[in-house]
């Protein structure tokens, strides 16, 4: 809130405000900034404090004033491609976000990065719906530190951090992650699992080993908004496919194989982010049968597996490691910044994904990894995932019965870590808005390719707990539908 007795005017706190939106990304360059009135009005400032902030965001190059439009977000880049399933391309940009015609007096959507650079700088002390991560007191634990002091005190060990770690990674983490993928009914020896910074980079490599600039992969929508921006920035074409209860669309993804003959399917079968949605044995066996009838890879994102339900259909497994290459990772579940991820490959990839990965880290931190796999080795890391599952069932139904109080709907069935909310209004205005309350909100628009004006956005079950933000954000609705 803007201050009257600050110590800077309130046209410096204006411009702060929209200055430091502008360079976290929350304000997507192209964007429209409100009128002048609109911005009097919402702040409760005079016309003229309003035109002498925007003065001095004009002086600092971060916005454009176009005549009879309005002020942009100054916007150098260019737009990309974007292949539909009949074949037509239309011009977008996945990573500035541009509207389309006519829209331009609404808010543009937040950029992927913003949720992540919020990860390292929240917007405030409050929990924030917009997060894809448990809160830190949910993570907290004492095992681990003690597992790391277990594993640095080896003489063993000491020795060998003075050396490069394993290429493939650690040799103690990669038999414990087979064992566990075995339990899961998923057959992947040692040798066909490679250690990665986190699984965001196993899927990165997989994109730097499969894919080169111009082809086409194919992308569940709505569908995980960094994804999007990473492949997009990779120079991919992406082929949105529409995600439902059961899975992917079938149809759109046998006319884009036929039109556009994609090399890639990127999938979060399990608890799919944004809405929630696991996929069904016989959505799973279509796509298979389509990746062995067009040639392509199956890339199955499982980084939800330690709060998924148990028996959950996984492509890998009906497949078994044959077009499908598995991913997962311990940052939700575990320590955000520890980093720690991987891949399971058929044999035949494994030395072209190694390959990548050296190119990219050379190896794996070892202490790390040698200290996970004895977490898991100790039954650790299954007591404290069951231990989070069970408080973000309680969490899950506390958030929906707010929801719900508040006048929002879901558009899928609660499950897992995320909901996907009908607000009824434009969230990428009321993203704004909330903005202006402390809250960071992930808006609908950002979990779909062609960044398209949604009444959606997604929650974090487990930071939507208090009553506070709902009736904030149920006072903002109230103001944008009036």
């Amino acid at each position: 809130m803007l201050m009257r007795s600050a110590a800077q005017s309130l046209t410096e706190q204006l411009a702060e405000r929209f200055a430091a939106r502008i360079r976290d990304r929350l304000l997507a360059p192209g964007s429209r900034l409100p009128s002048v009135r609109q911005c009097a009005t919402q702040h409760q400032l005079s016309p003229s404090t309003v035109v002498a902030a925007y003065d001095q965001l004009l002086a600092q190059g971060l916005i454009e004033a176009r005549p009879q439009r309005g002020f942009f977000v100054r916007d150098w880049t260019p737009k990309s491609a974007l292949p539909s399933a009949d074949g037509s391309l239309s011009a977008i940009d996945t990573g500035v976000s541009r509207r389309p015609a006519g829209l331009e007096g609404l808010a543009a959507p937040i950029k992927a990065t913003a949720l992540i650079r919020g990860m390292f700088h929240p917007t405030g002390s409050k929990p924030q719906p917009g997060m894809g991560v448990f809160p830190p007191d949910w993570l907290a634990t004492n095992f681990m530190t003690a597992a790391v002091r277990k594993v640095t005190g080896s003489a063993a060990l000491q020795e060998s951090s003075l050396k490069y770690g394993e290429p493939l990674g650690d040799s103690d983490l990669r038999r414990v992650l087979s064992a566990r993928l075995m339990g899961l009914g998923l057959p992947a020896a040692p040798g066909q699992i490679i250690t990665t910074v986190g699984a965001t980079h196993a899927l990165d490599i997989v994109s730097r080993t499969l894919l080169k600039a111009g082809d086409c992969v194919m992308v569940e929508e709505p569908g995980w908004a960094v994804e999007f921006a990473r492949l997009d920035a990779l120079g991919m074409r992406i082929l949105p496919v529409p995600r439902g209860p059961a899975g992917p669309d079938i149809e759109v993804m046998a006319r884009y194989c036929e039109v556009h003959a994609p090399k890639l399917f990127v999938s979060v079968s399990v608890l799919h982010n944004p809405t929630g949605h696991s996929l069904t044995p016989g959505s799973a066996h279509r796509v298979l049968q389509l990746a062995g009838q067009f040639g392509f890879h199956v890339v199955e994102d499982d980084t939800y597996s330690h709060i998924a339900p148990e028996h959950a259909t996984r492509m890998s497994v009906l497949d078994g490691l044959q077009r499908t290459i598995y991913v997962s990772g311990f940052a939700k579940i575990l320590a955000p910044n520890w980093r720690i991820g991987f891949l399971a490959a058929p044999p035949d990839l494994v030395e072209r994904l190694l390959d990548t990965k050296l190119l990219a880290t050379l190896t794996t931190p070892s202490l790390l990894e040698k200290a996970l796999a004895h977490c898991i080795e100790q039954g650790q890391l299954r007591r404290h995932a069951e231990r989070i599952r069970t408080r973000l069932d309680a969490a899950r139904s506390r958030s929906v019965k707010l929801a719900l109080q508040a006048g929002c709907t879901f558009a899928a069935e609660p499950a897992g870590l995320f909901g996907w909310v009908e607000t009824g209004v434009d969230t990428d205005q009321l993203a704004q808005r909330m903005l202006d309350e402390g809250y960071l909100l992930a808006p609908g628009a950002l979990f779909h390719a062609a960044r398209a004006p949604t009444t959606l956005m997604r929650i974090n079950f487990a930071t939507t707990q208090d009553a506070a933000f709902w009736a904030v954000l149920t006072k903002q609705i109230a103001a944008m539908s009036r």
